[in-house]
């Protein structure tokens, strides 16, 4: 089930590595649109999420609901905003930085919203 896991949270993380390289690679140009990677990203990493929240929820170990709640909300904003933008020939500078920022606000929950430490 390690391994299950491992795996599922590195394709999680390529997931959310492809979305938010598919945002910056745009940062320089006049015109921003939803390009094949953040297509693609958005939608590996929401699903491979999902898969390792059921893989966490079959082990062991407590699972920070609140946590998830979070970052699934996050993921499923990113989802719909970037799949309902997919076909448009450009996109507005605010909704590309709205996509930046949420992208990145997810990774700071992931990163930064750890369980309490005890001394």
């Amino acid at each position: 089930m390690e391994i299950l896991r491992l795996v599922l949270l590195f394709v999680h993380v390529l997931g959310f590595a492809a979305l938010f390289g598919g945002l910056v690679v745009q940062a320089q140009a006049p015109e921003k649109k939803v390009n094949a990677a953040m297509r693609d990203g958005v939608g590996t990493a929401f699903l491979a999420g999902l898969l390792l929240v059921g893989v966490l929820e079959a082990g062991d170990d407590p699972v920070d609901h609140a946590k998830i709640g979070v970052k699934f909300a996050i993921g499923l904003v990113l989802l719909v905003l970037v799949m309902a933008n997919t076909r448009k020939p450009s996109i507005p500078q605010g909704l590309w930085l709205g996509l930046l920022l949420l992208s990145v606000a997810n990774i700071a929950v992931a990163i930064f919203w750890s369980p309490a430490h005890t001394v």
